[in-house]
């Protein structure tokens, strides 16, 4: 099981860290992706980060803004978020797939899924 954590409210140009933990298990040698939901959207692909975090992907919308990352002591994946738009609103949610995703983006290749946390960015 996924839990996130680290959502909140954040002003224009703020900044949020948001953190996937697995609860009872490992994270080590999976691939793990943090999706958001906006309200009216699908669900989109953010970010995602390979089991040695040295393969990464970020959405154009995020990419130079948002960072990911694994924290391998904390058995925790982080999302940092710079630079917070009202247009990062969002429910987000991390994943995780078992092998290698085909696409980083299609949802079917994601075993495990958090409840996600909420971000809202507004003044």
């Amino acid at each position: 099981q996924l839990v996130e954590s680290g959502g909140g409210l954040a002003q224009p140009g703020g900044s949020l860290r948001l953190s996937c933990a697995a609860s009872g298990g490992t994270l080590d040698y999976i691939f793990i992706a943090w999706f958001r939901q906006a309200p009216g959207k699908e669900r989109e692909l953010v970010a995602g980060i390979n089991w040695s975090g040295r393969v990464t992907y970020y959405a154009d919308s995020v990419k130079g803004r948002f960072t990911v990352s694994r924290d391998s002591a904390k058995n925790t994946v982080v999302l940092d978020m710079n630079r917070l738009k009202p247009e990062d609103t969002a429910v987000y949610y991390c994943a995780a797939a078992e092998s290698r995703p085909v696409r980083w983006s299609a949802e079917e290749e994601y075993n495990y899924w958090g409840q996600g946390t909420l971000v809202t960015v507004s003044s």
